[in-house]
């Protein structure tokens, strides 16, 4: 389901991941939405998985629409590695 080096978006609400979809597939990118992996903890249990080449594009949808992921990992070595976390940034 998720191959080496791709990424995983993880959002704080079905809200959000479903909005997110929805917008990354008007604009034509190349993305899956995928339940979240069991080795990372989501209330929301999808999340958006997408190849490390389409993450510039990726990112600059989704902040337009202030919809970045509470959460990104990257898959390296059969294990999920954090990339950025804005979790504890929100008010």
């Amino acid at each position: 389901m998720v191959r080496e080096g791709d990424l995983v978006a993880i959002f704080n609400s079905i809200y959000r991941v479903m909005k997110a979809e929805k917008l990354l597939k008007e604009h034509r990118l190349d993305m899956l939405l995928i339940p979240v992996p069991r080795s990372l903890a989501s209330d929301c249990g999808l999340a958006i998985r997408y190849a490390e080449a389409d993450h510039q594009s990726i990112s600059a949808v989704l902040a337009g629409a202030e919809l970045l992921p509470e959460q990104l990992y990257r898959f390296n070595d059969e294990a999920f590695v954090l990339v950025t976390d804005t979790s504890s940034s929100e008010t």
